[in-house]
């Protein structure tokens, strides 16, 4: 895993084990933008699970820091019986405080640059169906919609294309 130096103050690289509870906290605080009626109590113990994220032997986890604090996120890997040239992004959170700072563009950046490096030509994921700031944003990243989502469902799924990096 590369090491992203962006433009001013953000530092992108690889999260560590001993910020998991940072990255649950910040995880938390983008989730629940999107959660109108607030946070479903799902039981998890987020900590653990980014921990264990982190931890992946095939997984990738990117932080981006500026000045010192940790303001967005992003998971990612390949899941289980998908094809070796697709990855999935899990999450991808930027601290509310954040938005619309170019913190989101910067980090999105750096997860296709490691899709590149690893050999990957197709990305997807999953978002909140009442996430639509979240799925502007991917818009504009050039992830596009796979289908429409059906009744009753709680996510739309995106797809993109990751180029060669030529």
């Amino acid at each position: 895993m590369r090491t992203h130096r962006t433009l001013g103050s953000l530092l992108i690289r690889t999260a560590l084990p001993s910020e998991a509870t940072a990255i649950a906290e910040l995880h938390t605080r983008a989730r629940a933008t999107y959660y109108p009626d607030g946070l479903p109590q799902d039981g998890f113990d987020w900590p653990a699970r980014w921990r264990g994220a982190i931890e992946r032997p095939d997984g990738h986890v990117l932080c981006a820091v500026r000045d010192g604090h940790l303001v967005g996120i992003a998971s990612f890997r390949t899941a289980e019986n998908d094809p070796a040239d697709t990855v999935t992004l899990f999450q991808f959170h930027v601290d509310p405080d954040h938005w619309r700072t170019g913190i989101g563009a910067d980090l999105h950046a750096a997860c296709v640059e490691e899709w590149q490096a690893d050999g990957k030509r197709t990305a997807t994921l999953d978002v909140h169906v009442d996430n639509e700031r979240a799925q502007a944003f991917y818009a504009r990243q050039g992830w596009a919609r796979d289908r429409d989502p059906v009744a009753g469902e709680h996510h739309v799924t995106l797809g993109f294309t990751v180029s060669t990096g030529e």
